[in-house]
């Protein structure tokens, strides 16, 4: 595998596919890419996967409760899964509102208590609902976001909770790509709100925006520093890992990857969309784990003390397929699904699956 800080630009062939997945491209040199910053020691290498659950179909999100079973969302089937340690799996509901169809559907789940938080397409738009979870399933439904721009492409639909107690949320620009650059516009942006669906406090233009200029952000992840880190969708040159500041605009669609204009933070990271298509993304043992599709890989991005990264190893190359979701399991390690039925991967015996990474 060639050395990060010699990335290659795939220059395009062809237009972008569906959610920046699978451009194909040539290659040739491109000294702008970003790059490793960072002397950090060799990544320690994970144990080998072991399945969870097997026979799912695309499980696109998973968030653990707590006693340490995982609620896990199904994006074609619109169901919501428990998960436990062991494998057991049941259906908790299914998301009548949820409309299933291209990059849309029943997406991220985010979980603060006993209340769950699911980020789905409805009929005219993605939306962001907040229920209650009890023994017989879930209740006291209140929608907390709607008006968020949906498509065939581009929905975003990770949900997370940030170290500050605030609600994180991504959107995509579902193909039209000027409502990225529209702060009037939730597409293209990661959100930040309460419990509530307000505006969180201390947000930088007083909406639930906290930073824009984005693609197709489908990973979050806070190291131990608390410092906000996104995975992201490029189109035909380079996938992208982006350190988030509140306000900030990461350039899409004027600049993709590394730019020279002062207006647009640049990525710290970005990779050949054949060697990434990243979406979910976590942190644990010093590093960030960014599951990709195209690139059929789980990459290890070791950061330094100052949050900088050094060089990334690819893990499983191949190995699994397509890889989804990357969630830091309570007890340690990540639990990780595949997407080899979501249209675009070949599925295998037992796909969709969970497995769980032991990284120490």
């Amino acid at each position: 595998m060639r050395k990060l800080w010699t990335i290659l630009l795939l220059a395009a062939l062809a237009a972008c596919s569906a959610g920046g997945e699978a451009p194909t491209a040539a290659a040739v040199p491109d000294p702008a890419a970003s790059a490793p910053t960072a002397s950090v020691p060799a990544a320690r290498a994970p144990r080998a996967p072991e399945d969870v659950a097997t026979g799912l179909a695309v499980p696109w999100a998973i968030a653990f409760l707590p006693g340490g079973d995982a609620l896990v969302t199904e994006r074609d089937t619109a169901r919501l899964l428990r998960v436990t340690p062991a494998g057991a799996v049941t259906e908790v509901a299914r998301i009548g509102d949820a409309r299933p169809g291209g990059e849309g559907g029943l997406l991220g789940v985010a979980v603060k208590d006993r209340q769950v938080f699911l980020y789905y397409t409805a009929e005219q738009d993605n939306r962001i609902v907040r229920y209650r979870l009890g023994d017989d399933g879930l209740g006291d439904e209140r929608l907390l976001v709607e008006g968020i721009p949906k498509g065939g492409i581009h929905n975003g639909g990770r949900l997370a909770f940030g170290p500050d107690g605030y609600l994180y949320a991504t959107t995509g620009e579902t193909g039209d790509r000027g409502l990225a650059q529209r702060r009037d516009s939730l597409g293209g942006k990661i959100l930040r709100m309460t419990v509530d669906g307000a505006p969180a406090p201390g947000n930088p233009f007083g909406t639930l925006v906290y930073s824009y200029g984005h693609r197709n952000v489908q990973g979050l992840a806070w190291d131990a520093a608390g410092r906000l880190y996104a995975s992201e969708f490029g189109a035909d040159t380079y996938d992208e890992i982006n350190l988030v500041r509140p306000g900030a605009n990461y350039g899409w669609p004027e600049v993709e990857g590394k730019g020279k204009d002062a207006r647009f933070v640049n990525p710290i990271l970005t990779w050949p969309t054949g060697e990434a298509s990243p979406s979910g993304m976590a942190y644990a043992d010093g590093a960030l784990w960014v599951g990709t599709l195209r690139g059929q890989r789980l990459w290890q991005v070791p950061l330094a003390p100052d949050g900088s990264p050094g060089t990334p190893v690819a893990r499983f190359t191949g190995r699994y397929g397509r890889l989804r979701a990357v969630t830091a399991a309570p007890g340690g390690g990540l639990w990780v699904s595949t997407s080899n039925k979501d249209g675009r991967g070949s599925p295998r015996a037992g796909d969709d699956r969970i497995l769980s990474v032991a990284t120490s």
